[in-house]
């Protein structure tokens, strides 16, 4: 199933969430060059997260292969940058295009509870917290971790915390049909956060490739945790008032 969009109203521009989509979509352009190689393949390098060489858990000069005979070479000196540069890299254009959709469904009604700038520093830790876990889960992987999902999985645990019954309507995908839905946040988002759970369950201490679920775990826990300090009460409480529709 695929979020569409919400019904819950905001009061402010989303200066932060607007900010974020585009540094990541500059990124994409300049950094990046547009998905296409080998400028695709040396910024993941540079600018992705290796925990293995970040930890110093892998031998300087390893060679990482990332298809096409395009490899990364480990360093004995690592981008201590790199848990912040790999929040705004991504591996191709559905990756970018299906994080930002997400940060602009859910992020705006939270950076609405908080302000911009409390919301950017808010999304920049939830990024970090993600990153510990996928550390912790695997400290000699050698897979370059990158993309904003743990982040937004974090903007997503703190909406679920703080909107738990705002309408979101999906498109629920059943083979060739689909159909519309519309469901409370804490179902969708809670039935998000367990399958991430039981698919990082297996991969502890493995390097699999694909997707990096143990940040998207770390993220939203970390969105949890430190939601509710983020937010301002008049900002909440104002918020509250005005969704007058939704579940109960």
């Amino acid at each position: 199933m695929f979020p569409i969009r919400d019904e819950n109203p905001t009061f402010h521009t989303s200066f932060a969430t607007f900010t974020i989509i585009g540094l990541n979509v500059i990124a994409w352009i300049l950094f990046q060059g547009l998905g296409t190689n080998p400028t695709l393949a040396k910024s993941i390098c540079q600018f992705g997260l290796i925990p293995g060489e970040f930890l110093g858990n892998l031998s300087p000069g390893t060679q990482i292969p990332l298809g096409h005979g395009l490899v990364c070479l480990v360093d004995n000196h690592p981008n201590w940058l790199s848990p912040l540069t790999s929040m705004f890299m991504h591996g191709g254009w559905l990756h970018l295009i299906i994080n930002m959709w997400f940060l602009s469904i859910f992020g705006d009604n939270v950076e609405d509870a908080m302000g911009y700038m409390r919301f950017f520093i808010f999304y920049l830790l939830c990024g970090f917290g993600a990153v510990a876990v996928q550390l912790f889960s695997d400290p000699t992987g050698y897979l370059p971790m990158i993309g904003a999902s743990g982040a937004i999985g974090g903007v997503m645990g703190g909406y679920a915390l703080l909107y738990p019954r705002a309408p979101v309507h999906l498109i629920v995908f059943l083979g060739f049909f689909f159909f519309r839905v519309v469901v409370p946040a804490y179902l969708v988002l809670g039935y998000w956060f367990l399958l991430q759970l039981l698919s990082a369950a297996p991969t502890v201490g493995k390097t699999t490739g694909g997707v990096a679920f143990w940040a998207h775990v770390g993220g939203f826990v970390t969105g949890i945790v430190l939601v509710k300090l983020f937010c301002k009460d008049e900002r909440l409480q104002k918020s509250s008032a005005k969704r007058v529709r939704g579940w109960r």
